[in-house]
């Protein structure tokens, strides 16, 4: 399916080298250290934090909450979200899921034994869970992975599972976050995946425009896309809607 270049730039559809096979475990888990540093200081993890208090509104909180994070790479945000959930009492259970052995492995070390998150291996574009089987649904930084049929797979399964809401979180393509990733990413660190992958991202991520679009060939039409600092953008809907 192709869509429209909403944007100032072309999509790159170019791998990024941290998908690829064979890599070297020491580099992989650097390229994730990095990658929780952004998380934490730009808005990945905020973003997410933003939003989820307005899924949450309908549910009392001295009900669990359960909680699908799909792709989770090292599990950081999960982690983030149980810190969060602790100060505002809530009673959080997530489920974190990658596709990779080697990610999943770094996450478990970075999780530990800290009780609330359990790690699966699940592919996101076809997850082994039955329908509506989780009040949340996420996705943080890694829409952008996937091409655009396999982002609009990757939606439908967030929409199918989600009995209350999901939030996508992800980059938004665009001239300033490219040059910004550039420059972060060759001053900050010497990590070669990080260098590749951080401008590399901003140009696989999509813009609102075309996220909507891939939203309604998914299936969900009552998503609300915001976009925030850091050239980050969301996409937040109510679950057990499809239409």
């Amino acid at each position: 399916m192709n869509l429209p270049d909403f944007g100032p730039l072309e999509r790159r559809s170019e791998p990024e080298l941290m998908d690829g096979p064979d890599l070297d475990p020491i580099e992989l888990a650097e390229n994730f250290r990095d990658i929780r540093r952004v998380n934490q200081l730009l808005g990945g993890t905020s973003t997410i934090i933003r939003h989820l208090p307005s899924l949450l509104s309908g549910i009392p909180k001295t009900q669990p909450v359960t909680v699908l994070d799909l792709a989770t790479g090292s599990a950081d945000i999960p982690l983030a979200l149980l810190t969060w959930s602790e100060r505002n009492e809530r009673n959080l259970h997530i489920t974190a899921t990658d596709y990779s052995d080697d990610v999943l492995r770094i996450a478990r070390d970075h999780v530990g034994n800290r009780p609330g998150i359990t790690l699966e291996k699940q592919d996101a574009l076809d997850v082994e869970f039955r329908d509506r089987s989780f009040d949340i649904v996420l996705c943080s930084l890694s829409l952008h992975h996937f091409e655009p049929d396999d982002a609009i797979s990757l939606l439908r399964e967030m929409n199918r599972l989600a009995r209350v809401g999901a939030i996508v979180n992800d980059l938004a393509r665009g001239r300033s976050g490219y040059v910004a990733a550039s420059a972060a990413a060759r001053v900050t660190t010497r990590n070669r995946l990080t260098r590749n992958d951080a401008p590399l991202s901003v140009l696989r991520a999509y813009q609102p425009d075309e996220l909507r679009a891939m939203l309604r060939f998914a299936g969900v039409r009552n998503a609300q896309i915001t976009r925030h600092r850091w050239f980050r953008m969301a996409a937040v809907w109510e679950g057990g809607a499809d239409d």
